[in-house]
């Protein structure tokens, strides 16, 4: 799972945008404006039938701040991502 979700700088963060677009997830902000440091993410390839299938998760980053549901706050209602 991406920690993003659970990181005070999720609405703000480029990497963040990055794995959404990857995701084709519509974004939290279209103006990221903060830089990550030293970001580490996982890409998990599999084939479906004839499709191949990616799926990006930050797994860490040295600009993590935790806050605990952030992503759900600025997406109340909405499943958040796994």
């Amino acid at each position: 799972m991406c920690i993003c979700i659970n990181c005070h700088y999720v609405d703000r963060c480029i990497t963040y945008n990055a794995v959404e677009e990857q995701h084709q997830q519509p974004h939290l902000t279209e103006t990221p404006d903060f830089e990550a440091t030293a970001p580490s993410i996982n890409v998990n390839i599999r084939t479906q039938d004839q499709a191949i299938e990616m799926e990006w998760d930050v797994v860490g980053c040295l600009s993590f701040q935790e806050e605990l549901g952030k992503w759900a706050k600025l997406r109340p209602g909405e499943l958040i991502p796994t």
